[in-house]
């Protein structure tokens, strides 16, 4: 199948079987999650593969009772950093230059201006630019998916506050930003699985300009 009928084929799963997706399927997605692109490189967010039962149990309260948290196969929790700083960005660029054979201080002028901007402004604008890449690591995560013909949901209906909390997130310089639940529809059970696709016309949607 193509990316278009791929993508026909997705949805956003409201119920979920059980069934365990395979190991191969799973690797295949989180590789396509940790290629996906982002601001500077940087990578500002790291990503929690939950499989334990028991902990999507503790979850499932968190995130408004919805049944997707303990039929997925897996939860995968995007969490992003909680601010920029002059070491995080230093760090990673260090570890770039190094993979790529290239000396330490080829990048110090666009690591000084990178830094000189965000260093002026707010933890809150970190945050949301922070999120803004882990959701573009998500939505290349759905894609991969589909073309695994795995289902996958996206979630933003639960409390942060106390995802952070039992996850352990603030020690780690993290805040939980998306969930997005991997497994395979209930066929007999999900009220969406046979509704047409609807989406904004072509000519209402794209603006040429």
């Amino acid at each position: 199948m193509n990316i278009i009928e791929n993508l026909n084929w997705r949805y956003a799963t409201k119920k979920m079987n059980g069934e365990i997706v395979p190991e191969e399927k799973l690797k295949i997605i989180l590789e396509a999650i940790r290629l996906a692109p982002s601001s500077s490189g940087l990578q500002p967010f790291r990503v929690f593969v939950i499989s334990n039962k028991e902990l999507q149990e503790k979850i499932k309260p968190i995130a408004m009772g919805q049944s997707q948290i303990t039929d997925a196969s897996h939860l995968l929790v995007f969490a992003n950093w909680d601010g920029y700083s002059e070491e995080k960005i230093a760090t990673v660029f260090a570890e770039t230059l190094a993979e790529r054979g290239l000396p330490a201080n080829t990048m110090d002028d666009y690591r000084t201006n990178l830094w000189g901007m965000y260093s002026q402004l707010p933890k809150e604008w970190h945050q949301h630019h922070a999120a803004k890449q882990a959701y573009i690591a998500m939505g290349i995560g759905m894609v991969a998916a589909a073309e695994q013909k795995v289902d996958a949901t996206p979630m933003e209906g639960f409390d942060p506050t106390g995802l952070d909390a039992l996850l352990g997130l603030e020690e780690k310089g993290l805040k939980s930003a998306a969930i997005l639940a991997l497994g395979y529809r209930d066929t007999a059970n999900d009220w969406l699985v046979n509704m047409k696709k609807v989406r904004t016309p072509e000519n209402e949607f794209f603006i040429e300009m």
